[in-house]
């Protein structure tokens, strides 16, 4: 194969690697996480944007309010978890662009001012970010649950109050426990995922 990675990294980041729905009850400690947040914050975002916020929901408390929004079987699986994550997009993430992009100071007004198009860029750019971050969770040795059956409004009237966050995943992180994976669904094959123009 033409790849850098070592079969090994493959296996874990990729081939090997599925959603879990179980997990053991060894804790995902805080230096997993900022592990996996420095490795993954280097992903790419337009205009350095960076618009992913990732709340822990570490707490009983927070974690039964979290779970009154969910839908089926995401509320066991998000109870018995030992971390369980909600991933947003910071609706105002253009106020840290003097910051993330300062040789281009006019970026911030010029294209987010208006609240339409930051939370497209946003919504964009974050869901974007989510994708490295599952990817860090395996690199941890972990697994990752991500979930999108949620109510989402109600997860951000739950966790959100002030409007400036919207949810938009919820990944349950840890070992995987016993039966903690499905059998792999097909995917396509190359000749049918991708064309040449």
């Amino acid at each position: 194969m033409s790849l850098a990675l070592d079969a090994a990294a493959q296996d874990l980041l990729f081939r090997e690697a599925q959603t879990a729905n179980t997990f053991t009850d060894e804790p995902v400690t805080d230096e997993q996480v900022q592990a996996i947040y420095d490795l993954v914050k280097y992903a790419p975002t337009a205009f350095n944007q960076s618009p992913l916020r990732i709340t822990l929901v570490r707490s009983d408390d927070a974690r039964k309010r979290l779970v009154g929004h969910a839908m089926g079987a995401n509320g066991p699986k998000t109870l018995a978890a030992p971390l369980t994550v909600v991933l947003s997009v910071d609706l105002d993430f253009h106020e840290k662009l003097p910051q993330l992009f300062p040789h281009a100071p006019g970026v911030k007004d010029a294209f987010f001012s208006e609240a339409t198009a930051r939370e497209a860029a946003g919504t964009q750019n974050a869901t974007l970010q989510a994708g490295y971050f599952i990817l860090g969770i395996r690199a941890a040795g972990l697994a990752a649950g991500p979930m999108t059956g949620f109510d989402f409004t109600g997860v951000d009237k739950e966790f959100f109050g002030d409007g400036k966050q919207k949810s938009f995943l919820v990944i349950n992180v840890g070992k995987p426990g016993a039966d903690a994976f499905f059998p792999r669904s097909p995917r396509l094959e190359f000749a049918d995922a991708a064309t040449t123009v």
